[in-house]
């Protein structure tokens, strides 16, 4: 009988250690799962509304320059131009809803709760990460699909594609959480969107090879770090860059990591979230 009880004493502290190791992996997935529903509740505004305006661009330049260009870096004007699209709308997408979302937290005063939570640190990233993944593929797999209705081929090699769009969705998400922890305004989330991922993105090849730039533009461009996210996926669905793969992912791997450790250290430290 004896034995019976330490047993069963046993098995019942090895239950409540299993249930208090997963109870913080079981928060991050509510956290994930309110954040999908957040951004699908307002689907017009997370969505609809960025595929329209980045079809428009797409409408815009693809039809009115691509009736006057043959090609641009070997491949048509219309398959050059679809993957920096979906790479503008993929980095805004991702950025914006972690950033956004996570912001107002501070806002409402509920960041308090998820801080008191079980969840670690790393739970909370990857949960955030997680939703800002979602919403940015979305988008953009959307904008695909629309392209390719319109005639753009560009399905060179699916899976490189896909890869090489969760590294980047992952990096802006974490970046977007980093910034989200340190801004004490809206107008502070607002100014990464604004003054540093649309014309950094712009001026990262989305409407242009780099190749009918002079020498000395070249070499400027090839120290923006979006050029080489434009060239990557633009690699994956046409087969064609300015820049090699390896490169591309190398300095987009580089970028996840410094997002990562930042989002980690702030979340850590607990700057703007305490006081």
């Amino acid at each position: 009988m004896r034995a019976n009880g330490v047993l069963a004493s046993e098995r019942m502290r090895r239950t409540a250690e299993e249930a208090k190791r997963a109870s913080g992996w079981y928060g991050a997935w509510i956290l994930f799962r309110r954040e999908i529903k957040r951004f699908m509740v307002i689907l017009g505004q997370s969505v609809v509304s960025p595929v329209i305006t980045t079809m428009l661009y797409f409408l815009v330049f693809g039809f009115s320059l691509g009736s006057r260009l043959d090609e641009m870096g070997g491949v048509s004007y219309m398959d050059f131009l679809t993957p920096g699209l979906m790479m503008m709308s993929l980095i805004n997408n991702s950025f914006i809803n972690s950033s956004f979302s996570f912001f107002l937290t501070k806002v409402h005063g509920s960041v308090v709760d998820l801080l008191a939570s079980p969840l670690s640190n790393l739970q909370i990233m990857v949960a955030y990460t997680a939703a800002s993944l979602v919403r940015g593929m979305m988008t953009s797999v959307i904008i695909w699909g629309i392209a390719a209705a319109f005639g753009a081929n560009t399905l060179f090699d699916p899976l490189l594609t896909v890869a090489f769009m969760v590294v980047v969705s992952c990096a802006f998400s974490l970046f977007g959480l980093a910034t989200a922890v340190v801004s004490k305004e809206f107008e502070h989330v607002n100014l990464v969107p604004n003054f540093v991922v649309v014309p950094f993105t712009f001026l990262g090849g989305v409407f242009y090879s780099i190749s009918l730039l002079p020498d000395v533009w070249q070499m400027v461009a090839l120290f923006n770090p979006f050029l080489y996210m434009v060239n990557g996926i633009r690699y994956g669905m046409t087969g064609v860059g300015d820049v090699g793969i390896a490169s591309c992912f190398a300095v987009s791997g580089v970028f996840l990591a410094i997002s990562a450790v930042l989002a980690w250290c702030l979340l850590k430290s607990g700057k703007n979230l305490r006081s």
